[in-house]
């Protein structure tokens, strides 16, 4: 009988200390959970000041500010992902005017056959279809060969590579070619490294035929409304 009154006391033990364990380990988890809550609360509107920083200054690397009047993060439309430019993830067009005058788009695109994958870009387009400026934001290419797509880390300070596309639409480069040299096209490409520059040129291309079908109803849209293929 008194072997019986001790496990059972043994285990009514044992029972307390998993449920002490238990209760210690759920409020610690609860103020860990409170304690990083916090934290966000608190950085949030650091996190989201520095992510439009950066927006805009890649914003202002194909469209400088003095171009519109107009505030791009509040003038932009929603885009839905689109394979035409390689977008994968729902993302924005901002839409620059100047007196309320349509100026130009600004979107993102990728090229998706990079020497080393995935190369992001960000374009302007201006409201007669000229490509204005095209820049990479993102890319894992050559360093020291592939990478010249990226004006940072090309060696021609003077004139960039992917300066070449700026102020050019079909009708100065038609789109049989709108592609690199090696290829038939309009655009240099640099020796033993033409799949970077292929990928760019080609991405671009389609990019600006997108941007040009369909910049009447990217202009006309209401700020903050979804962009649908086919709309009226």
């Amino acid at each position: 009988m008194s072997e019986s009154i001790e496990v059972t006391r043994r285990e009514s033990s044992v029972l307390r200390i998993s449920v002490r364990t238990a209760a210690i380990l759920l409020a610690f988890t609860l103020v860990f959970t409170a304690l990083m809550a916090g934290t966000y609360k608190a950085t949030e509107p650091m996190v989201t000041a520095s992510a439009l920083a950066e927006k805009l200054r890649l914003i202002g690397e194909v469209l400088p500010p003095g171009q519109y009047d107009n505030d791009l993060m509040a003038d932009s439309i929603i885009l839905p992902p689109q394979g035409i430019l390689g977008l994968d993830d729902e993302t924005r067009v901002w839409r620059a005017r100047k007196g309320g005058a349509p100026v130009a788009l600004v979107f993102e695109a990728a090229a998706r056959d990079g020497y080393s994958g995935r190369i992001s870009l960000i374009l302007a387009v201006d409201a007669s279809g000229r490509l204005l400026a095209l820049r990479v934001t993102t890319h894992k290419e050559t360093p020291g060969l592939g990478d010249y797509i990226d004006p940072k880390k090309d060696k021609n300070k003077t004139q960039p590579w992917i300066t070449q596309f700026s102020k050019l639409g079909f009708d100065s480069v038609p789109p049989k070619k709108w592609r690199v040299k090696k290829d038939g096209g309009r655009f240099d490409q640099m020796s033993g490294a033409t799949i970077s520059a292929r990928a760019v040129t080609n991405a671009s291309g389609r990019a600006l035929a997108w941007a040009v079908e369909n910049r009447d109803k990217l202009f006309a849209l209401p700020a903050n409304s979804r962009f649908e293929e086919k709309q009226p």
